[in-house]
Formats: C-alpha cells, structure tokens, sequence
C-alpha cells in the first residue's frame, strides 16, 4: 500500500485547494497540511508553496505525483493478482454510475456478483461522472460507469484506465403532432430553430445537449430547464420546446410524444466510458462485473430496448 501522505497529495492536486480536499477524505483541514507537512519534511522538499490567495504545487509536488502514480498502478495490479490467487471474494466492492447507468447497468451486475460471492459486500452508488472519478480517486469506488463530458478526465489521465463500453445514440423527442414526423429523415440541424429542454447548466445532460448541437452547428435556445426524461416529456407533450435523449433513456407512455432517430453524420451519441483505477482492471470482481454489463448493455441494444419506452415512437430516420 502506497503511503496515506502520498494519496492526500494526489487528491489535493486534483482539488485544488486544501479545504477541498479535506472534504473529499472527510479529513480537517488542518490535518492535510499536517500529512504535507510531514511529507515534505520526510522527503526534504518543497511540496506546496503560496499563490494569491490559494496554493499551488511546486515542481517537486510533481516529480512525486508522476511517481506516486506508477506505485498506485503497481499496488493495484498487486491486490489483483492476489484477488485472483483467493478462492472466495470477500469486503467492500463498490460500483458507481451516472442515472442511466445506475438504472438499467448496474443493478443486474450488482445482483449476480451477490449471488456468486455471498461474502462480498456490494455497493452501487447514483453519481455524476466527474464525482464518480473522485470516488475512485480517493477509493471510495472500484469501478465507473461515466459518460464522457468537458469535466471528465482525458483518456490519457494516468490515474485511470478508462475503456469505451458503447456509444449510445441520442434522439430528438418532439410532440405526437409536430410537422418533423411527417419526415422520411431528420437531422439535429432540423430542430435547430426549436425551443430546447436542456438541463441544469454546468450539469452532464447540459453538456450533452449543447456540446450535440453546436457540433451540429447551432446553438440550441434554451426554453426550458429539466434534468429528469419524465419531466423534460411532459414539457414536451405540451409543445413547449423539443429535447434529446438517449436510447437508454427512460421515459413513461403516457406522454404524447414521437423519439425520432436521427441521421447525418456523425450522428449524436453521448460516450459511455468504463473506468478503473490505472491497474484495477485486471481484478477478478472488476472483470466480472464488465463481462455482466456488457452483456446487459447488448442485450438491450439487440433488443430494441423496447420495455423501455414502452409505446413511444421511435421513429427510424
């Protein structure tokens, strides 16, 4: 196990501030700069150094950050290498995802890893993926479900090892009686004059819409704001704006609307990424449950996703 000191100046670099990092170790302020105290005394170095108002890390700091990082890989390869060596999985295994995910991914997974390791304590948390990233960050999850979004890391984060599980395509979803049905094919760009239903600004399902839009090459006008499909429907029904959302979304029949599919190239999907802490794939518990969630994830796929969406159109573009 790498050093505890080591592991405070990881999350502190990820923060940025003192005070955000001890609330992320449910740690005291103080006692941060405790652990970097005796630290940087440990190693004879200049770990943090001030900078207006805040701190910033030193060289130094990321000398040993580049390095903290490969022992971080090598400790985990190492409990995954003695997890496969045990015969029976026992402690804390905890999966995290965002809504979708947490809805219709996890749970499944979830279930037959309790069947098949009775001794396992399993845990699933409902989180947004720049806070899923944090909790594998400071071990408060073994595995992600994220989507990728303008706060989720790089691909090259050397933290992480982050692997795409699907891309999952985004439909427009506009009122029973609007004149876009009648289409044989309809592009993002048609709904472009359209009031749109967008999240809550700063959010994932925001990014999702603007960042689908603008590449589609308008910015949406945003009329309303809803963070929940059933409640982004409802705005819908009523004819007050259109808004995207993804095939694995969830949305009751009961509200008069028509998902259209859409074409053009490239046509919009939302990134559904798994991840790891860099060396954790491996795991036995982690494999597994990938193995689980892909099979779901396709089953869904092939299957039309139908008891979903219930009766709802999706029309084919």
């Amino acid at each position: 196990m790498i050093d505890g000191k080591l592991k405070v100046l990881q999350v502190l670099d990820h923060y940025g501030s003192v005070t955000a990092a001890a609330a992320a170790l449910s740690y005291t302020p103080s006692a941060i700069s405790y652990q970097l105290r005796q630290l940087s005394e440990q190693l004879g170095v200049t770990l943090i150094e001030p900078a207006g108002r805040g701190i910033k890390l030193t060289t130094a700091a990321h000398t040993l950050l580049r390095h903290a990082a490969v022992l971080q890989a090598q400790w985990e390869q190492a409990r995954s290498e003695l997890a496969a060596a045990s015969e029976e999985s026992a402690g804390q295994f905890t999966l995290c995802g965002f809504s979708t995910a947490a809805t219709h991914l996890l749970p499944l997974a979830a279930a037959r890893l309790r069947d098949r390791h009775p001794r396992l304590s399993l845990r699933v948390v409902e989180a947004e993926p720049a806070r899923c990233f944090e909790m594998l960050a400071t071990h408060e999850a073994d595995l992600a479900l994220v989507m990728v979004t303008a706060d989720t890391p790089p691909l090259g984060d050397e933290r992480f090892d982050q692997q795409l599980l699907l891309d999952d395509p985004l439909d427009l979803v506009v009122p029973n009686d609007h004149p876009l049905t009648a289409c044989d094919t309809v592009t993002l760009a048609d709904a472009a004059r359209e009031p749109w239903i967008i999240g809550t600004p700063g959010g994932a399902y925001h990014q999702l819409t603007v960042t689908a839009c603008v590449a589609a090459g308008f910015t949406p006008q945003q009329a309303h704001q809803a963070d929940e499909w059933e409640t982004g429907a409802a705005l819908v029904a009523q004819g007050l704006g259109v808004m995207l959302m993804p095939r694995l979304g969830l949305i009751t029949p009961r509200w008069p609307v028509t998902s259209i599919r859409l074409s053009g190239e490239p046509a919009p999907a939302r990134r559904i990424m798994t991840s790891t802490r860099k060396g954790g794939a491996s795991h036995p518990l982690v494999a597994q449950t990938l193995d689980l969630i892909k099979a779901t994830s396709s089953s869904l796929f092939s299957q039309g996703m139908p008891s979903l969406n219930g009766p709802v159109s999706r029309k084919a573009a």
